[in-house]
């Protein structure tokens, strides 16, 4: 997840089984949700999907696109999954009958997060409330950040995270609520953040032990701090509670133009026995909608294994 901008690049050449997709076209006009309805979106000619990964798109890379034409794109592409959509929201996600598999409005930012004790008195009301929230919507899944360090040790993280987080597990495991806790990169995207690692944040996991704190494994972020990917994904897979995708370098499409092989860590994935959602948040870089939706379209076939 970020919230920067990003430039456009040419239009990707289409796989073949995308070129059955021209129907999105519908999507290059800008005309109410009512219109888009009553289109050929929902008429566009797919491969099916296997079943085997659920699949899930997240909301603002496609901020382009109004929330009620994402979910009819989703829907016509075969899946029903929209990541980080909050509660003013749910109404429409439940109109089409679309998940809210990854929440989001109870953080503050994603500088002030757990690991720093001043941000506690905030946060630990907020997700109180949140938490119920999203079981009384019939949802599963509200994401957190670490925060910055601001020049905090690794050590006194870990500890003040403990000691706030602490404080909302009991009710998240009451009204059956995973707590999900996003891994960035301070490399390029989100400077200083403090969960820009693997076993940092494993190790978080490991002090709370509540089967009510998963970690949201972001495929591109831990592709730009560590790499080797599938390998961790085989070794600690029961701490991850969700997947986030997007091409390395550039977080644009997830097709043969990045480094990462997306089908490859697709199958890693179900090989676990994963439930969960795997989600697209690779930013596109056609100029069009109609273009942008075939992109989502690729990204979804590509880890359909």
């Amino acid at each position: 997840m970020t919230t920067h901008n990003f430039g456009r690049r040419t239009l990707l050449k289409q796989v073949a089984a995308m070129t059955a997709l021209a129907p999105l076209s519908a999507l290059a006009q800008n005309v109410p949700g009512e219109q888009v309805i009553n289109t050929s979106l929902q008429n566009a000619v797919k491969t099916p999907l296997k079943g085997h990964i659920n699949h899930s798109v997240s909301r603002w890379t496609f901020g382009d696109l109004s929330l009620e034409e994402l979910c009819l794109l989703v829907k016509s592409l075969g899946f029903s999954a929209i990541d980080l959509v909050g509660p003013a929201d749910w109404p429409i996600l439940k109109q089409h009958g679309i998940d809210s598999s990854m929440c989001n409005g109870a953080e503050l930012n994603l500088e002030d997060g757990w690991s720093d004790s001043r941000f506690h008195a905030q946060l630990i009301p907020r997700y109180l409330e949140h938490i119920e929230l999203v079981a009384k919507a019939g949802y599963k899944n509200l994401i957190c950040f670490t925060g910055n360090a601001r020049g905090m040790s690794r050590e006194q993280a870990l500890d003040n995270a403990v000691a706030g987080l602490s404080q909302i597990l009991p009710s998240a495991e009451k009204h059956g609520v995973i707590i999900q806790l996003e891994l960035f990169n301070s490399k390029v995207d989100h400077p200083d953040y403090l969960a820009d690692n693997t076993p940092w944040s494993i190790e978080l996991c490991k002090r709370l032990n509540s089967p009510n704190f998963k970690l949201l494994y972001d495929i591109y972020h831990m592709q730009i701090m560590e790499g080797d990917i599938i390998r961790t994904i085989q070794q600690h897979h029961q701490y991850f509670g969700h997947y986030h995708t997007a091409g390395v370098p550039g977080r644009h499409e997830i097709d043969d133009s990045q480094e990462l092989n997306y089908a490859a860590i697709a199958r890693a994935i179900k090989a676990t026995g994963f439930t969960g959602y795997v989600a697209q948040e690779f930013m596109p870089t056609p100029d069009t909608k109609t273009g942008r939706a075939q992109s989502l379209a690729q990204a979804i076939q590509i880890c359909d294994v």
